[in-house]
């Protein structure tokens, strides 16, 4: 393989893991940051603005982020099929991810499904808000990362058979050949492995 094409296979390989962390990073952070509020009253500080997570909200959000880190990890170190594979899961997750968000952003939750969701309560025994449910633009985060995700796995399904695994080389034809007869030591420990006498040189021939 040649070098430009070598350097082209790594640079596809790292806009995958690129494209992959900054995806998980945008899910993460939207799903620690607040996606709605809405006033609360309470019986000591009166009307109160209360908001809930999108963890809290929808929690396939942080769980994709987990998936997209750990298959980071696991991209480098396969190939084939096995790869693609983990491509397709890590897709559909993606698109999941996305596609609730967007759900949840279209029809908001209730006054008091977002006040179930914030203190963990069964819906009717949670405090009814007062007022509209609002959104905040951090959703959107996460719809972002989700296309981010969904991006780098449609190149690295397509791309897969040219990118590289992790500790992979890329040597020109011949390039075993010259490493053993520019290096003696190497040379003779092959030999040995041959069952051939590491004293002694390569015959004529024998290369």
């Amino acid at each position: 393989m040649s070098a430009p094409a070598a350097r082209d296979d790594r640079r596809t390989l790292g806009l995958v893991v690129v494209g992959l962390l900054a995806g998980a990073a945008a899910l993460w952070g939207s799903g620690s940051a607040p996606w709605f509020t809405v006033d609360v009253p309470t019986a000591t500080r009166g009307t109160v603005a209360a908001s809930a997570t999108g963890a809290q909200l929808q929690p396939a959000v942080t769980a994709v982020a987990a998936l997209l880190v750990a298959a980071v990890a696991a991209l480098v170190a396969l190939s084939g099929i096995a790869r693609r594979l983990l491509g397709v899961l890590v897709g559909a997750g993606a698109i999941a991810a996305g596609g609730l968000t967007v759900g949840l952003v279209v029809v908001p939750p209730t006054p008091a499904e977002l006040a179930s969701a914030r203190a963990g309560l069964t819906a009717p025994n949670a405090p009814e808000g007062v007022g509209a449910v609002t959104a905040t633009p951090w959703p959107w985060l996460a719809v972002a990362g989700a296309v981010l995700a969904l991006a780098a796995t449609v190149l690295l399904i397509l791309r897969e058979p040219r990118i590289p695994r992790l500790g992979a080389r890329y040597s020109a034809p011949g390039a075993k050949e010259q490493v053993a007869e520019t290096d003696p030591d190497r040379a003779a420990w092959e030999r040995l492995d041959a069952g051939g006498d590491p004293t002694v040189g390569p015959r004529e021939g024998e290369n």
